[in-house]
């Protein structure tokens, strides 16, 4: 269990420095963009974040 939150953690991390590693200006624009969106939209776009992970985790543990 152990070795499978050590792997998801970093396939996350490698997935989250895509981003600014390939087009920094890119993601700056991107986070300023988001950082000027209402609360309700940051909500709902999070839960569906978390939506879908949860869906993945069910189907991986299948």
């Amino acid at each position: 269990m152990s070795h499978s939150i050590w792997l998801a953690v970093g396939l996350l991390l490698i997935a989250e420095g895509i981003g600014p590693l390939l087009t920094p200006n890119g993601w700056r624009r991107m986070l300023s963009q988001l950082s000027q969106q209402p609360n309700s939209l940051l909500r709902r776009i999070g839960g569906c974040l978390v939506v879908a992970g949860i869906v993945i985790v069910y189907f991986y543990l299948i």
